[in-house]
């Protein structure tokens, strides 16, 4: 969550957080908590900062929630989804906010019609905001794949999905080897590992990388030590790259 507000921060500079500011002290110096006359205006901003953010931590916890367990059914019924549980959640800890920072001054406390009533006026108002706002919504299981797949992958035919086991020199090119075959590419050695990332792998000899999750086990023969990769692949280990390995806690 943290890294898409950055981004979206990112993208759209102060023509996000400007006005969430200026609203936010509009809103502190206008709005009592609920009718507190004693509570100071650095005590509302506070009050009305953390409801914010209290709330939008709900909303986007709640909308991936939603979107997980009911990504099949249509868009308006996620929306009022969304809506009954952020109101359900947000609800209690909006009542406990105002125990906490308005009490005693306010002499006025909400009942519990009135905070349901807060809470889906907020949880509306969110989903309009995310609205505004695509690059907050969640993402499809396909389009979270898709967008930490290595950039190694466009370098491929078409409709290739993985997983790539390992990368071997061959000449000026290199083979990409997966389960099923073996794809043989134009480009520099070190070129191909960089564009692994964010796969985690090693270089087990300066010829051979392979990727964490297709190590299967470690052979040692003769004070040779080989790696078989869960396609039945063996792939040497050079003195040079041991520590490295061992380090790793691989061999």
């Amino acid at each position: 969550m943290i890294s898409k507000f950055k981004k979206l921060l990112a993208e759209h500079n102060l023509l996000v957080l400007g006005p969430i500011l200026v609203f936010l002290t509009l809103l502190a110096a206008q709005a009592k908590p609920f009718g507190a006359e004693g509570v100071s205006f650095p005590g509302r901003f506070l009050f009305w900062s953390a409801v914010m953010t209290v709330g939008a931590v709900i909303a986007h916890f709640s909308a991936r929630c939603v979107h997980r367990y009911a990504e099949t059914h249509r868009q308006i019924v996620r929306d009022v989804a969304t809506v009954v549980l952020v109101t359900a959640l947000f609800t209690p800890v909006l009542w406990a906010l105002i125990w906490l920072t308005a009490l005693p001054e306010t002499q006025d406390v909400p009942d519990l019609t009135t905070m349901l009533q807060y809470g889906t006026i907020f949880a509306s108002g969110l989903l309009v905001l995310r609205r505004s706002f695509p690059g907050l919504e969640p993402q499809s299981q396909q389009e979270e794949e898709q967008a930490i797949q290595p950039r190694l992958y466009r370098r491929l035919p078409d409709g290739f999905e993985g997983p790539v086991l390992r990368l071997t020199v061959r000449d000026h090119s290199v083979d990409v080897v997966t389960m099923d075959e073996t794809i043989t590419i134009r480009s520099r050695f070190v070129d191909a590992i960089d564009e692994m990332e964010p796969i985690i792998g090693y270089c087990t000899h300066r010829s051979h990388w392979v990727t964490r999750d297709a190590i299967e086990s470690v052979e040692r023969t003769g004070g040779r030590i080989h790696i078989r990769l869960i396609n039945g692949d063996q792939v040497p280990v050079s003195r040079n790259y041991k520590p490295k390995l061992e380090e790793a806690g691989i061999v």
